[in-house]
């Protein structure tokens, strides 16, 4: 795995389709919980605004009634007009700021979603639809800006799902796979990948769902992207196709990745793709896992129940301020990375107030706490509790532990860490805190300011002995 990534801890997914200028998908529901129903049109009710478009192929969707009486009769493709003129007021500098401000180090857009409509002007035309791409370069122009800012540009391309080529209604997983485009598809598919490699030179390549063609085809690409990119990552949805897939569709074929999903989702707790035969990094999807990891991996969520964006997500559907830093805190102490998703508005190209916000209290943490972050490593244990039944995590890098508490104030005791002789426990400025050891573990006084919705971060060191001098002085 590259160190680049092994040490960025924190990355920003961007989602920014057709769909952002309705703006609207359900918010009672997760996505998980439909994965999991044996409702064959469960996905007619996905909280994702970026799968509007399949939603309104079933009439009694959430989304069809909220269409008929906002949009009326007006056609999914219609949304190209208002979203291609909000890109006068994008200022894709002014994203690149903020999200380097949070001490990200890499941002991942999605270059072509389900809807198939391009983020970039493509020399590869959609032979179904014929020019269904951005005329501006917007691919390029985040890329400069993202690099400019000191960070790497990863791009995600759907290449599971485009409705440009297979338009059935997705009602469930086993119809996502089922419904994987064939024909002609697969050629367009992959030479749009090698012509993103090309022009762009993505640092990460995001594939999502599965890849359209049979691995004997599917390895060449990947090997062509190593060669271009050597220090590139590969995620874990780039299953290859298979005929078994086809057995999606037929009510067996339904009942048996209806099971599997289930099972699935029961044992790992949240949505995670299968292993594919290949894949440098694996994304749990609003999921985490409970341990460390032997193959890295990074969570994959929105700052709301949706990737794009939702205009009618409430407060409440948000990640709130306490619960953001502890997510990123426990990842991290589990070997992982957040790529934390942004979805700007269609209309406007702006980045949501909600959203904003929530970059800042990352960038207002993450900045004076960053060396306890990036390039670290999980420690003996990702965490534990302390007395008071606040959680404890932990990261290491070189001599020195990192302890993050949540919750926690005055005197806290670790009982994972035994004091040597030569310990100095301090602050992230450098300021010695006073503690002893004892033997329920290493007891520190925490500095007042650590009271508050963030995790107070402590530092343990193993500092060197003096050596001796003449005489043993």
């Amino acid at each position: 795995m590259p160190t680049w990534w092994s040490d960025a801890k924190l990355g920003i997914f961007v989602h920014w389709t057709l769909a952002s200028v309705p703006a609207f998908a359900p918010v009672d529901v997760d996505f998980g919980s439909l994965i999991g129903s044996a409702r064959r049109e469960a996905f007619g009710s996905s909280p994702y605004v970026e799968w509007y478009q399949n939603s309104l192929r079933f009439p009694d969707s959430p989304a069809s009634r909220h269409h008929r009486e906002v949009w009326g009769d007006r056609t999914y493709e219609s949304f190209r007009e208002p979203w291609e003129e909000g890109l006068a007021q994008w200022d894709p500098d002014g994203w690149a700021a903020s999200f380097a401000a949070t001490g990200a180090r890499y941002v991942v857009l999605v270059a072509k979603h389900a809807d198939g409509y391009c983020l970039w002007p493509t020399g590869v035309d959609n032979p179904r639809r014929p020019g269904w791409h951005c005329p501006r370069d917007v691919v390029g122009e985040l890329g400069e800006a993202v690099r400019g800012a000191g960070m790497r540009l990863g791009l995600y391309y759907s290449g599971g799902m485009d409705w440009t080529f297979d338009d059935r209604p997705l009602g469930s997983m086993a119809d996502v796979l089922a419904g994987i485009p064939r024909g002609e598809y697969p050629a367009y598919a992959e030479a749009q990948v090698r012509e993103l490699i090309a022009r762009y030179r993505p640092s990460v390549l995001w594939n999502d769902i599965a890849w359209p063609t049979q691995g004997a085809r599917l390895w060449p690409l990947l090997e062509h992207y190593y060669d271009e990119v050597p220090d590139g990552v590969v995620n874990d949805r780039w299953m290859p196709w298979s005929p078994l897939l086809g057995l999606a569709g037929t009510a067996p074929g339904r009942r048996a990745v209806d099971a599997a999903m289930e099972r699935q989702l029961r044992r790992e707790g949240g949505l995670v793709p299968p292993r594919p035969p290949h894949c440098d990094v694996r994304t749990p999807e609003y999921a985490v896992f409970p341990d460390v990891q032997r193959t890295p991996w990074e969570c994959v969520r929105g700052m709301d129940h949706s990737f794009g964006y939702n205009a009618h997500s409430r407060p409440e559907d948000f990640v709130a301020h306490d619960e953001l830093l502890w997510l990123l805190t426990d990842i991290v102490a589990k070997g992982g990375n957040l790529l934390l998703n942004v979805g700007p508005r269609g209309v406007d190209a702006q980045l949501p107030d909600e959203q904003a916000t929530r970059l800042r209290w990352l960038a207002d943490w993450v900045t004076p706490n960053l060396g306890a972050l990036a390039a670290t490593r999980p420690w003996v244990r990702p965490g534990t509790s302390v007395p008071g039944d606040h959680p404890v995590r932990y990261t290491a890098r070189g001599d020195t532990v990192f302890a993050f508490l949540r919750g926690a104030s005055g005197a806290v005791t670790l009982p994972d860490v035994r004091a040597t002789p030569t310990t100095e426990v301090e602050t992230m400025t450098g300021a010695p805190l006073t503690w002893h050891a004892s033997p329920a573990g290493l007891t520190v006084e925490l500095p007042t300011a650590a009271s508050g919705p963030q995790p107070a971060v402590v530092a343990l060191r193993a500092v060197e002995a003096a050596p001796a001098g003449p005489h043993g002085i």
